[in-house]
Parts: C-alpha cells; structure tokens; sequence
C-alpha cells in the first residue's frame, strides 16, 4: 500500500489536537469540585473538549476501520475515494458524518452512529470478507474503549483525565453494541447479510433508510429496553476494566446543564 494513502488529513489531526487540548485542561482541573457540588470552568471546559474531540476522532477511526478492510479485501476504489486519509469530508455526507453526531452528543449525550464510506461489495474477495468489512467499525470502537479503560487503570494520571476518559471509553462502548446489533442500517446487519437469502436482503435494504430511526425512537422512548441495552452496555464497559465512577464523573460533567 502506497504510504500517503494512510497518511492522517490535516483536518483529522486537527480534531485529534481538540482533544489532547481538552486533556490538558481537564488535567488541571478541580475534581474536588464535583464533590463539592461546585462548578470549575476548567474541568468542565476540557472534559467537554476532551469528549467532543475522542468522539470526532473515533468517527473517523470507525470509517477507517470499514475502509482498510475493505481495502485489503479487494476493493482498492477506497483508496481513490480518500477514505484511508481519516478525513471525513471525503465521506458521503460530512454533516451527517461529522457534524450531527457531535451535536447529539453534545445536546444528550447520544452516541449516535457516524460517517459512511462507500464499498464496492462486488470487489470483495468473499462473503467472509464482506462480514469482516460490516465488523472493523465497531471492533474499533471496542479497540478504543479498551485503550483507553487500559490506560486509565495503568497510567498514573489527574482524576480529571481519567474521569474524561473513563466517559469517551463508555461511549465508546455503547457505540459497539450499538452498531452489531443485527438492525438494517447498522453494521450488525451488514455482517449478516451477506449470509442471508434474497428476500431478507431486499427487505434489509427497504428498511436501511428508517429502521435505525425506529431503534434510537424505541431506545430513548420504552424505557426497559433503554435500560437493558445501557445495562449490557456498561458490563461489557467493565468488563474491559472500565470505572464506574470516573464515568460518571465525566458524564457529569460533559451534561453540566443538566
């Protein structure tokens, strides 16, 4: 593979920076503030940035995730289309790739799926392939959680970094379940169609456009089914050696209006 295929975009190092800045802010934050039901600009401020920016990054290491598998299983159009760049005007729709989900995470904390990249299923080499390409997204996810639940368990640091981490983690995980779950539209799906005879993959592809809607509308209005799925969300968030109450924490602080 050509090397300035897999070279970062400005933009995407950009997004990065945004992050590491809310670290670093964070870091130097008052964590006993939050015990104090007291309020530190600092540690809101760069907890705040700190998740916007993790969470623009993840999105692009998502798509690149779908896109270097796809790459490596034969369609090497993902290459042309600047999908191995991590910059996510090259994805199909930035505002709805980019911009949306930052602003529903930013308004309610919602990790809402995405970007899209578009692959040639007809230049992979298998149905395998196929499934794997549908799961390299949110296996990334999954990486990332574990990342960094892994380096705030090992890696000495202020408690207003691990809180902020400890939140973009569970994100991250609630992206995971999210997204394998076996809904038209999301990548659990995409894993599985491949597999699945004409008919189901034709009703799949009619119900693509709004069945995902129809899943956020039921996870955020039926309340059981909303606490079943954050319920499964945060045991798989422990069980990859995630804090309970540094997520909190930062979810507390990230939602400070509330």
């Amino acid at each position: 593979m050509h090397r300035s295929a897999v070279r970062p975009s400005p933009l995407f190092l950009a997004i990065l920076a945004v992050a590491v800045v809310g670290g670093v802010l964070a870091a130097f934050g008052d964590i006993n503030s939050v015990f104090a039901q007291e309020s530190d600009p600092l540690l809101i401020g760069g907890i705040v940035l700190l998740v916007l920016g993790g969470w623009g990054v993840s999105l692009c290491l998502h798509e690149f995730g779908h896109a270097i598998f796809a790459y490596r299983g034969g369609d090497r159009e993902v290459r042309l289309k600047g999908y191995l760049t991590l910059d996510p005007r090259r994805y199909t729709d930035p505002v709805l790739s980019l911009l949306l989900p930052l602003l529903l995470l930013a308004v309610g904390g919602i990790p809402l799926p995405g970007g899209a990249v578009w692959i040639n299923h007809h230049a992979l080499h298998s149905r395998r392939v196929e499934s794997m390409v549908s799961l390299a997204g949110p296996l990334m996810n999954l990486l990332i959680g574990l990342l960094l639940t892994t380096s705030v368990a090992v890696l000495p640091m202020p408690a207003g970094l691990a809180a902020g981490l400890s939140y973009l983690a569970l994100l991250q995980v609630l992206a995971f379940v999210l997204n394998i779950l076996p809904v038209p539209g999301l990548d659990g799906w995409g894993a599985l169609e491949p597999h699945l005879p004409y008919e189901a993959r034709r009703f799949g592809a009619k119900a693509r456009p709004w069945a995902p809607l129809i899943l956020f509308a039921v996870l955020i209005g039926i309340r059981p089914v909303g606490e079943v799925f954050f319920g499964i969300s945060e045991a798989v968030f422990g069980a990859i050696g995630g804090e309970e109450l540094f997520y909190l924490i930062g979810a507390n602080q990230f939602m400070f209006w509330r």
